[in-house]
């Protein structure tokens, strides 16, 4: 069964804007793309870098690696360039009462 977490009011989101969250062992994060809302491991699957601290790229709706450059499609977690050739989870978003909440299991 889908634990939901609570993230943040939509306000406090808005494009190009990121939020990372740590559930149990893992860190989320939580993407703002030109208005809509992804979720995915903040965690590079070639050498586990923080996505989170690379750049958004709205116009494609991918996340660049910091480390080695590798880009990530926010939508489906699938690397898009090497060397990262396995994919990273992604979580289902939504907002409700205003709030930006995901799933996780």
């Amino acid at each position: 069964m889908p634990e939901t977490i609570d993230i943040c009011p939509i306000t406090e989101l808005p494009p190009g804007a990121m939020r990372v969250v740590e559930w149990e062992d893992l860190e989320i994060a939580v993407v703002n793309c030109a208005g809509t809302l992804f979720a995915i491991e903040d965690r590079c699957s070639h050498d586990d870098g923080p996505l989170a601290e690379g750049e958004l790229r709205q116009a494609e709706c991918t996340i660049e690696c910091p480390r080695h450059g590798s880009l990530f499609d926010l939508r489906d977690g699938k690397p898009l360039t090497l060397p990262a050739y396995e994919p990273v989870e992604t979580f289902p978003v939504r907002v409700e009462d205003g709030i930006v909440r995901i799933d996780v299991e």
